[in-house]
Parts: C-alpha cells; sequence; structure tokens
C-alpha cells in the first residue's frame, strides 16, 4: 500500500487530536491530563522546529547570498522581494477593511458581552497594552537601530531577533564575494556542508509532525474559552477568515499569472507547510519545512529560497495585517465609533509597517495590533474583545503568511530564471543504494 503523502498524515494527526481531546474532557481529569501528558510532546514538536529556525538562515542565507557571486543580482533579487512582498501586504490590508465594511461584525456585540469580555481578558490586554507603549517610547529610527546586532552570538539566542540575525547573515554573505574566490572556498564548502545537515534534520523532524499536530490540537481544545462566547464572536472570526481566504486565492492567481504554474501544483506542494503553520501558529518555526517544500516540491531554486525566505518569514505578514484590520474597525463597531476614510487610510499604512515589525512567532500581531489602534484613536483596551478567539485565528493567519512566502518565492524565482521543475527526495535518500 502506497505510503500516505506528508500532509494527509499532517491532516489525520490534527483530527484524531480534535476527537481525543473532545472524548478526554468529558472526564473531570481529562484536561488536566492533556495538559501534563499530551501537551509537551507539541511543545517538544515546536522547540525541535525553531532549534534549527536560526541555523538555517545563518546556513541558507550566508549560502545564498555567496552564491550569487555578484552584489547586483543580490541587489535586484532583494529589490523584488521586498517590493512584492509590501504590495501583497497592502492588497492584504485592503480585503481586511473591505470585508469588515461590508459585513460590519461589531455592530453584533451586545452590551452585556463586551462587558464580560473586558472583564475576563482585561489582564491579557493590560500586558500587550505595556508592550506596545514601549515600542511607542522608541525614536523613528529605532527599527533601523535595532536591525543591527551588537552581538551576533546574542542574537541567535533569540527567535525574536531574525531580522538581527539576516542582516548578519546578508552582510557576512556580502563579505564571501568580495574576498578572492581561494579564500573564500573553504568557508563556503563548510556552510554549504552545515546547510546539507540542517536540511536532514528537518526531514527527521518531520517523520514525528503528524504526532507532534496531534499533541498541539488536544491541547488546544483543551484550553478553548467558553462556547458562548465563541458564539459571541462568529461574526468577527467570520471575517478574518473570509478575508484570508480571499488572499489564499490572490496568491494562487498570483503564481498562475507569473510562473503559469497551476493552483493545484501550488496548493498540493506547499501544503504540508500549511498544516504545520496552521498547527504551530509560527511562520518562524515553520520556516524549515517552507524551504523544503518550496525547493523540492515547487521547484524554486535554492539561491531564491535561501535569500527570500527567511526575510519573508519576518516582514512577510499578509494574513498578520488583514487581522489588524479587520480587528481595529471591528473593536471600533463594537464602541459605537464610526471611523473616518482618513483614519481607516492610516490603518492601512500603520498595519503595513507594523506587519513588518511583528515577530514571526505565536501572538505577537497582538502587540503591534495595540499600535494600529492607538494610531486610529481606537480604545487599546478594546483588545479584550477579540482574546477569547484570537489563537485558533492565529493559527489561520499564519496559515496566509507561510503561504504568501511561498508564492512569492515563486514569482521572484520565475522573474530571474531560476524556477525549474521539482526534484522531491526522501528523508533517508542518502542511505539508498
Amino acid at each position: 500500500m502506497k505510503k500516505l503523502a506528508l500532509h494527509w498524515q499532517i491532516i489525520i494527526g490534527m483530527a484524531l487530536g480534535v476527537l481525543f481531546a473532545l472524548g478526554m474532557i468529558q472526564f473531570e481529569w481529562g484536561p488536566e491530563f492533556l495538559q501534563d501528558w499530551i501537551k509537551p510532546f507539541g511543545n517538544i514538536f515546536i522547540n525541535s522546529l525553531k532549534l534549527i529556525a536560526v541555523p538555517l538562515i545563518l546556513a541558507s542565507l550566508i549560502k545564498g547570498v555567496s552564491d550569487l557571486k555578484d552584489i547586483s543580482k543580490l541587489s535586484k533579487m532583494g529589490g523584488r522581494t521586498i517590493g512584492t512582498y509590501i504590495i501583497t501586504t497592502v492588497i492584504a490590508v485592503l480585503i481586511g477593511l473591505a470585508v469588515v465594511n461590508v459585513f460590519k461584525p461589531g455592530k453584533a456585540i451586545s452590551q452585556e458581552t463586551r462587558q464580560e469580555l473586558l472583564e475576563n481578558y482585561k489582564g491579557d490586554a493590560d500586558s500587550k497594552i505595556a508592550d506596545a507603549a514601549k515600542q511607542k517610547e522608541t525614536g523613528p529610527l529605532q527599527a533601523l537601530e535595532d536591525l543591527v546586532p551588537s552581538n551576533i552570538f546574542k542574537a541567535a539566542t533569540d527567535n525574536g531577533n531574525m531580522l538581527q540575525v539576516i542582516f548578519f547573515a546578508i552582510f557576512f554573505g556580502i563579505g564571501l564575494i568580495l574576498i578572492p574566490e581561494e579564500q573564500a572556498k573553504p568557508v563556503k564548502a563548510f556552510f554549504d556542508g552545515f546547510n546539507e545537515v540542517i536540511l536532514k534534520l528537518i526531514d527527521i523532524i518531520m517523520l514525528a509532525a503528524p504526532y507532534g499536530v496531534f499533541a498541539l490540537l488536544a491541547a488546544l481544545v483543551a484550553e478553548a474559552p467558553s462556547a458562548s462566547l465563541f458564539i459571541a464572536l462568529g461574526k468577527y472570526a467570520f471575517c478574518v477568515i473570509l478575508g484570508l481566504a480571499f488572499m489564499i486565492i490572490i496568491y494562487a492567481v498570483l503564481v498562475w499569472s507569473f510562473t503559469g504554474k497551476t493552483p493545484g501544483f501550488f496548493f498540493n506542494g506547499i501544503s504540508p507547510a500549511q498544516l504545520l503553520a496552521f498547527s504551530t501558529s509560527s511562520s518562524a518555526a515553520t520556516l524549515p519545512v517552507t524551504m523544503e517544500r518550496a525547493e523540492e516540491h515547487l521547484g524554486v531554486d535554492e539561491d531564491v529560497t535561501s535569500f527570500v525566505m527567511p526575510i519573508g518569514a519576518t516582514i512577510n505578514m499578509d494574513g498578520t495585517s488583514l487581522y489588524q484590520a479587520v480587528a481595529a474597525v471591528f473593536i471600533a463597531q463594537a464602541f459605537g465609533m464610526d471611523l473616518s476614510l482618513g483614519a481607516q487610510l492610516g490603518i492601512i499604512a500603520t498595519a503595513t509597517l507594523a506587519s513588518i515589525g511583528s515577530a514571526a512567532v505565536p501572538g505577537a500581531g497582538m502587540v503591534m495590533l495595540v499600535i494600529v489602534l492607538g494610531q486610529a484613536g481606537i480604545p487599546e483596551a478594546g483588545l479584550a474583545l477579540i482574546f477569547a478567539i484570537d489563537r485558533p485565528l492565529d493559527m489561520c493567519r499564519t496559515t496566509v503568511n507561510v503561504t504568501g512566502d511561498a508564492a512569492v518565492s515563486m514569482i521572484v524565482a520565475k522573474s530571474v530564471d531560476k524556477l525549474h521543475d521539482p526534484k522531491p527526495k526522501e528523508w533517508n535518500d542518502n542511505y539508498k543504494k
């Protein structure tokens, strides 16, 4: 019997995790059992992916940049990459604003439900507001200043410092281009081998993916808030998911238009990374798998994935920016505020810039949302209105972020003539005779 494809294994793991949790929570001791004996396996799986995120970025970016052998090629690819990411982000924000203004989900929240949500999640909201206040106090060039690490080893200890690691990797790669080839050769050979080791580790970790997502989904069901709150927020969730679905369709259309590859080819190639993104809510944790799928199953050259995807995992947050647009207007509607056209144009600019600064980890978009709310004059305390349903929506928007990374990598690869036929590998190819 032919072995099931990875995405089907992951889907089965997710479904069994939900069903198992629904059965366990019927028992008084069930939720505690899930937290103590099931959730840790999900955390181990996420940690194993996070473990190789920084080494992967260092190895793949240094290799990718140095392989270009010409700084003009780097600037050409960089300009196209960042330009495409910004365009898709603006499109995402516009879709979010259109959907939320048509359906007006905030009008459906009653005064009683609003009060209940504000009281239940006040502590969480205060924490995010405090984090955002620290960012607001910084100067206009703080983001540029933070881009350059004072200590690369310290920056590499925290996955939230991805931009600093990316800066160092690109800087190091440029240095390799500029020195004589004979001197650069042993260093390049080291990073080529290092990169291959990391890619092999990804293959090994993905063997555990179905079991990891089983544990993650089981724990999520056990931690879910009460059903009544979800019902009250159902219309808001519908708007976010509808907007994200539109964005997924736009990616497929863009890929088809610029590369000639069909939507079926695109989704079949990237689906395991999408499912993993949905399970982990982390673009950074999913990055190793996204890169592998793009190279082996979408036909993107390693030079392109090594450059485009680490940058995308940090600055391409289309799902996050769309969610911020919907959430900001939703909260305004819930408080009876009518946002002017100017305020909504401000949301487009702020959400675009905020999404670039969002860390590629679960929940980071919430902190940036506070800045978006403040810019539009919407009460930041309204953040508490959406905490109850944020985690499942975070899973959905991370899926969109990862899909966007893959789509842009294909578009950029096609533009520089580095898109070829897929060459899938098995995890144990090195051992086959």
